[in-house]
């Protein structure tokens, strides 16, 4: 992994944003930032999301009369080991250069650390398969893969222990409050 697409993911967890993209920010403002290159995907008129190769900004709106209101954002590094760098948008490469097929846990935390921004455990519904990590100060959670299930098989090119899965914003204090009553310390 480059030192710079390492910064990528250090730049996200801390500030909570994608190239200064914020969870909240309008369609127009995320692709002002992220570029035209997207595919939009909806259930329904209330919900929709864009997806940018690894990252995906999601909105949600009251009525098709009423503007989209930002979510999260997901940046999906589980793609990386089947699609490589190519799935990562040209904005973030031009940033930050070359992106690794796998993204370690244990490197990222460090590199976290070194910074001051540590992450504390977040359990929740998918233990022990991932382990969740969370950020408070930018409310952002990682997601990293802990272990096969009896059923999976590993697939040529598919994730290893270890590394991280997905990278997710925003997720609150009550809703790591929630996994951790749910789910409590056992899994972290």
């Amino acid at each position: 992994m480059t030192p710079h697409s390492l910064a990528f993911y250090v730049d996200v967890i801390t500030y909570g944003t994608v190239l200064g993209a914020k969870p909240t920010d309008s369609p127009d403002q995320v692709t002002e930032i992220l570029g035209p290159e997207f595919v939009e995907n909806s259930f329904d008129d209330h919900s929709m999301w864009r997806d940018y190769g690894m990252a995906e900004f999601s909105w949600i709106r009251e009525s098709p009369d009423h503007p989209w209101e930002g979510h999260h954002f997901a940046l999906q590094v589980h793609r990386l080991p089947h699609w490589g760098g190519s799935i990562v948008s040209k904005s973030i490469r031009d940033r930050y250069g070359r992106f690794d097929r796998h993204l370690r846990f244990d490197k990222l935390e460090r590199l976290l650390a070194r910074r001051g921004v540590p992450l504390e455990a977040a359990p929740d519904v998918n233990a022990p398969v991932f382990t969740r990590h969370w950020q408070p100060s930018s409310q952002v959670s990682v997601m990293a893969f802990r272990a096969y299930e009896e059923w999976q098989m590993r697939r040529r090119g598919g994730g290893r222990i270890g590394d991280v899965y997905a990278i997710h914003s925003s997720v609150s204090a009550e809703e790591v409050a929630r996994g951790r009553m749910r789910y409590g310390r056992r899994y972290a």
